[in-house]
């Protein structure tokens, strides 16, 4: 199976979780974390920051690693290296995504998440109830 390894940002501000909407593709409406690729002899770090100019024209701070979702998806496998954000710049522009929320924790469940994302959400309401 193929395996691909992209990273995503969890982009936090106050009580709020940014959050994306594909616009294209297979999984187009369904809602993820911003990130990517990580390109050959990329850190994940260094895609992390690439990707978000890219999609979101916009600058971060990588806090720390949340977690790393190992999914199978039908067609590949999927790693994604997620990390705790915050903005470093201007607010995001969408570039690649069709719509874009900040959503609080209760309203994270309002979206229609991309499997290996739903992961993600669960770490983060548990996280928020400690």
């Amino acid at each position: 199976m193929k395996q691909i390894k992209v990273v995503a940002a969890i982009i936090c501000k106050r009580d709020k979780i940014f959050c994306t909407q594909r616009g294209y593709g297979e999984w187009k409406d369904w809602w993820e974390f911003p990130g990517g690729k990580i390109e050959q002899n990329e850190t994940p770090e260094n895609a992390l920051h690439r990707e978000i100019r890219e999609e979101l024209n916009c600058e971060i701070k990588i806090e720390e690693i949340l977690t790393t979702v190992e999914y199978d998806y039908p067609n590949f496998h999927l790693s994604m290296q997620c990390y705790l954000c915050s903005l470093s710049s201007d607010a995001p522009q969408l570039l690649e995504h069709k719509d874009a929320k900040w959503l609080n924790f209760e309203e994270l469940d309002s979206v229609n998440w991309l499997p290996a994302d739903e992961n993600v959400v669960k770490i983060l309401k548990q996280r928020n109830m400690q």
